[in-house]
């Protein structure tokens, strides 16, 4: 229960940090920490502590790396919406339904070279 509290802890302190680092006019140092791969560091990190399993942990990595080309996706539709000035909620909901799109796609052509 206390290692569940832990990562629950360090995962939510990395958003608020990004948060504040962009509120704070410091959308450079935001941007950075955003574009790196924390979330998969922290998921890679908390499966082997967990697991001891470095089969598992291969297998989540180049599973994100596959997945990483479809998520892009996201961060151009995004933006384009906000400066074409649609809402922010349609924005993040049009954005994450393409991307949602996207990932199946990826996982359709994935599953088709796969064994």
């Amino acid at each position: 229960m206390l290692q569940s509290i832990i990562k629950i802890a360090i995962s939510a302190l990395i958003i608020v940090i990004v948060n504040e680092l962009a509120k704070s006019k410091h959308m450079l140092l935001a941007t950075i920490c955003l574009s790196l791969p924390l979330t998969s560091l922290l998921a890679l990190t908390w499966l082997y502590v967990d697991t001891g399993d470095t089969q598992k942990v291969a297998g989540l990595a180049s599973g994100t790396f596959w997945m990483v080309v479809p998520s892009l996706v996201f961060f151009i539709i995004l933006p384009l919406m906000l400066k074409a000035k649609f809402h922010f909620s349609i924005s993040m909901i049009v954005s994450g339904l393409v991307t949602a799109g996207c990932y199946v796609m990826t996982h359709k052509l994935l599953s088709m070279f796969k064994d």
